[in-house]
């Protein structure tokens, strides 16, 4: 059923308020939280900053195999609570020592599988930073770890708790823009031509070969670490195993989807040109633009992205989908929150501004919040790691039809490609021994 728009611009507020209640921290235990920071760069420390305001976590130990990041981070943490938290390079170590009661999780994404795993088994709760893995199986492995060991696992996708999106969702949902035929998901950036960065020796207090981990082992590159990983592809999966999983969640999420039927992806590098890869110098490996198609039982979405010429042609944002209905044009956005824009003649654009916190323009707080109300209370977190699980197969279903060069049919149900061996073949990976790769 559809609302009119004097109505819903009445009620944006009050419903997006309703709407993001678990944002709310609801009485409980009072216990405090045992809590472990596993990855301490930039975002992990956004994720331990939001869980040392909420009054409810005390951050007991700090991991990462890099000395440069681990020390300046606790210090910080020490400074913000008071007490020193304990450091190591090992999570394996960590979680054996210390048994925290929650893990947060914020390494690069080839690291995501292994810690998350060995936290639930150790008894801890665990908040994972997106994409939940770097291959689909590991995914899979992931959620069966947490329902065995009846942990609750919340993914960053923080957009689902963001004020500006839940009031967009409630738009849509309710017909606010008509019946979506089609869907476009985007981050448009500008750039060049790459030239190779040359091999060096690791820094001193960078265990390289423990940060390639169960990844290939290449040459120490500073264009790879720290923050470059996910446009190499041993370790991440380009832009649309970065960016793109914030907004294809989106699509699942509004749409109520589960998954797509089919995927197929098409872009390459002709900017920044061939990948380079030798002893000498590195170049990233990711493609420099993208466009992906999932078709769905009732519209078509496309995922785009490119990081050249940016996008001063759109006047919304670099970022986001456009959801395109039989009323109008809805873009959901980030730092310029929603906007619709209406076919029909003399009626007006209806906008509704976002909500994000500080640093970093983001709503880790209230998923933070329904994480401990889901811990202390019970159900489903917002992001629960089976939801996001779908999410980020979106993103890699994507990047392995742009790897195998045609389209593929997904059996979302038993999470198989249909009559494709040589695909189903990159549904894995071989680990890099010791390490062995996660059984589902």
């Amino acid at each position: 059923m559809a609302i009119d728009r004097r109505t819903f611009l009445k009620s944006s507020v009050v419903s997006g308020l309703a709407l993001s209640a678990p944002a709310i921290l609801r009485a409980g235990t009072g216990k405090t939280y045992r809590t472990a920071l596993i990855g301490s760069g930039w975002w992990g420390m956004n994720i331990a900053g939001e869980a040392i305001k909420s009054g409810r976590c005390k951050i007991v130990a700090m991991c990462d195999v890099d000395q440069r990041q681990l020390d300046p981070a606790a210090a910080k943490v020490e400074k913000l609570i008071g007490d020193k938290p304990k450091k190591y390079k090992d999570y394996r170590e960590l979680l054996d020592r210390e048994k925290p009661d929650i893990a947060i999780v914020a390494t690069p994404d080839h690291w995501h599988a292994l810690p998350t795993i060995a936290a639930v088994k150790a008894g801890a709760h665990v908040y994972v930073e997106k994409p939940i893995c770097h291959t689909i199986m590991e995914g899979r492995a992931m959620v069966n770890a947490a329902r065995a060991a009846n942990r609750v696992v919340q993914v960053g996708t923080h957009r689902r708790i963001s004020p500006h999106n839940v009031s967009g969702m409630k738009f849509l949902r309710e017909g606010g823009a008509g019946k979506i035929g089609m869907i476009r998901a985007f981050v448009l950036s500008g750039g060049g031509p790459e030239r190779p960065t040359p091999n060096a020796e690791p820094p001193a207090g960078l265990d390289w070969d423990f940060w390639c981990g169960p990844g290939p082992l290449r040459p120490y590159n500073r264009k790879i670490h720290p923050r470059g990983f996910r446009q190499f592809l041993d370790y991440g999966n380009g832009t649309l195993g970065d960016w793109g999983v914030h907004w294809v969640d989106q699509i699942l999420w509004i749409m109520e989807e589960k998954w797509p039927k089919t995927v197929y992806s098409s872009g390459g590098r002709p900017i920044k040109g061939p990948p380079v890869f030798t002893k000498e110098a590195q170049t990233t490996d990711a493609p420099d633009h993208l466009l992906t198609t999932y078709q769905f039982e009732d519209f078509t979405a496309f995922w785009e992205h490119r990081q050249f010429a940016g996008n001063p042609a759109e006047k919304t944002e670099r970022v986001g989908c456009y959801f395109y209905g039989t009323k109008g044009t809805f873009h959901m956005g980030w730092q310029n929150g929603w906007t619709f824009f209406p076919t029909g003649r003399g009626q007006k654009e209806i906008h509704v501004e976002p909500q994000l916190n500080e640093p970093d323009k983001q709503n880790i707080r209230g998923l933070w919040t329904d994480f401990l109300n889901c811990i202390e209370h019970g159900g489903s977190p917002v992001c629960d790691i089976e939801l996001i699980h779908r999410s980020t197969n979106m993103s890699l279903l994507g990047m392995l039809s742009y790897k195998i060069g045609r389209s593929v049919q997904w059996d979302g149900e038993n999470e198989r490609i249909v009559v494709d061996p040589g695909a189903n073949k990159l549904l894995a990976r071989e680990y890099r021994k010791p390490w062995v790769y996660p059984e589902a």
